[in-house]
């Protein structure tokens, strides 16, 4: 595994996770009781987007660590995904 696609697949994890992980615990200006004039009802009171980055880089971390090793260790190949045999047209 080259550098850069150590690169890819951890920014490919993280902005998965990131896009998992903002609408958790998101509460709307109308379920507050308090909507800011000239602002949705429906924007977001507060977003905790600090504490959730960090969250999705430490969780993102671990995933592409484990994701790196079983790529590294060639506990699973691209030929186990081959269900068509195109890999290996002869055989």
């Amino acid at each position: 595994m080259t550098i850069t696609a150590a690169l890819v697949v951890f920014a490919v994890i993280w902005f998965l996770a990131l896009y998992i992980a903002l609408p958790i615990g998101e509460q709307s200006q109308s379920e507050a009781g308090e909507v800011v004039p000239g602002t949705p009802a429906s924007a977001p009171v507060d977003t905790f987007l600090k504490k959730k980055v960090i969250w999705v880089t430490v969780i993102s971390f671990v995933l592409w660590a484990v994701i790196c090793g079983i790529i590294i260790s060639g506990v699973l190949k691209v030929e186990d995904f081959d269900i068509f045999n195109r890999m290996n047209p002869k055989g």
